[in-house]
Order: structure tokens, then sequence, then C-alpha cells
């Protein structure tokens, strides 16, 4: 359990650290902005949408009598708008972080320029960059589709539907948020989509004290564009931690400036990460 409090803290850590350097915090602002507006975009057209998609797919319930035709469509309609206001989140971060690459890679690599030790560049072209990114996360967009999809399927089951299922919805929400924003400082580190992922089941806790919060805040209007920042500069933070030398004296350092900036105690570098590999050999 103290790994989730080390997640959080490094959220924190990341919100303070683009607090004290306003210019970058500015910089990290556009890419969230402009994926904002064509999300919102999508989710009021699915809002005036959703009851023609339900009536069009449940076309043997027009005979129904009253109330149940009602019942069904509505309910429908609620969990359509829903399950596409989670998709919304969770592929929110992932099209910000592809439109603001290169935006968020600099920003990753002042974090690491500031805290001081090597500043890892993953020496490859801006187009190979982005290519890889957008690959990564479409598998991981596969993966997060059929955890809601089974979700979808689940929310119809009495009492579990309306309780268990919304709180792992949040949890896969804020593991692969985690996964999202970690890539930006992990990708820069030579690793592949198949060694992060390694690397963060083997601190699941972790990454859900630091996506499970930001999943929650990005529910409301506009606070994810101002977190995006933040996010990335807190990901770096953990990042530099996760994959720390195990031969760095006591294995504290960086962890607990993270724990202190967080108000929390830091994760520290708790086993060596995976072999990285060239990107996009894997």
């Amino acid at each position: 359990m103290r790994d989730l409090g080390a997640g959080f803290g490094y959220l924190v850590a990341g919100q303070r650290w683009v607090g004290r350097h306003g210019r970058w915090f500015g910089f990290g602002l556009l890419p969230g902005l402009i994926t904002l507006v064509l999300y919102a975009a999508a989710l009021v057209g699915l809002g005036y949408g959703a009851d023609d998609l339900v009536a069009w797919a449940t076309p043997f319930a027009d005979d129904w009598s009253s109330p149940w035709l009602g019942l069904l469509r509505n309910t429908l309609t609620v969990l359509v708008f829903a399950f596409g206001l989670f998709l919304a989140v969770i592929t929110f971060t992932a099209v910000t972080l592809l439109v603001g690459q290169p935006f968020y890679e600099s920003l990753s690599e002042e974090v690491d320029r500031t805290e001081g030790g090597d500043v890892p560049e993953s020496g490859l072209p801006l187009w190979r960059d982005l290519w890889i990114s957008a690959v990564d996360s479409v598998r991981i967009l596969v993966r997060v589709g059929l955890y809601s999809l089974l979700l979808f399927a689940l929310g119809f089951v009495p009492v579990i539907g309306q309780t268990v299922v919304p709180v792992i919805g949040f949890c896969v929400t804020g593991y692969f948020l985690s996964e999202e924003l970690t890539s930006v400082a992990l990708q820069r580190r030579g690793m592949v989509l198949k060694d992060r992922l390694v690397l963060l089941r083997g601190r699941r806790m972790l990454a859900l004290g630091f996506g499970v919060p930001l999943g929650l805040a990005f529910l409301v209007p506009f606070v994810a564009v101002f977190l995006m920042p933040g996010a990335v500069a807190g990901a770096t933070l953990l990042v530099r931690d996760l994959v720390a030398p195990e031969d760095d004296g006591d294995g504290e350092g960086g962890a607990d400036e993270a724990g202190k900036e967080g108000g929390g105690a830091g994760p520290g570098a708790a086993g060596a990460a995976p072999a990285p590999h060239t990107p996009g050999r894997g």
C-alpha cells in the first residue's frame, strides 16, 4: 500500500515542478488545448446522437410497451455515453502525447536536466519517434478496448455493475494512463512497449497511485489540459527512480526527493528495469 501513496507523491511532485518552471507549464499546455477541442466536439456529437444510435441498434424493442421501451433505451443511452466518456479519458492522454510528442519530450528532457544526472535521448528522427508512439498507442488502445468491452458487458449485472465495475474501470484507466505518461521518458531511454509493461506490472500499486487520481481528475472538464504538463513531469520523476541503477549507494537518492515533494515516501529503485531494446525492434 505504500506504493499507492508514493505514486500520488510523484503526481504532486510533477505539478510542483511545472509550478516552479512556468515557461514549461505554458509550453506543455498547447497540445492539450488542441486535443481538448477535438474531444469536446466528439462528445457533444455523441451526446446528441446516442439516443438515435441506441434506437437503431435495438429495433427488436420498437413494439415494446411503456415503460419498458423507455427504460431499456434510456439505460442504454446512458451506458453508451458513459462508455464514450470512459474511452475519451483513456485515449485523451495517448492522443495528446502523440500531438505533443516534441513538446513533451523536450519537457521530459528538461526535468531530467534540472534533477541532475544523465539526460537520455532516443537519437531517432522526429518522424520515427512519432511512428513508434503511434504504433504503441494503438497497441495500448486495443488492450483498453478489450477491457472496456468486458466492463461494458459487466455493467448490466445488477449491483456489481453499479458498484464493483466502476471501481475496476477507474483502476484500468489509471494503470494505462501511467503507461502512456511514462512512455515519454522510457522511450527516450530506449525501452520498447513490452519492456515498459513488464516494468509497470512489477509496480502495479505505484502505477495505480499515480494514474487513478489523474484519471478521476480528468473527468472534470478542462482539468486534463492543465494537469498534463505536470503529469509528464511527474511521470519523468517516477521513471528516474524506477530505472535507477542498483549501485546508487543506498538506493535512496531521487526517490526520497520525490517522496518529499509529494508528501509521501518515494519508491526507490526497487529492482532493476528490464534490459532496454532499440526502439522499433520490439
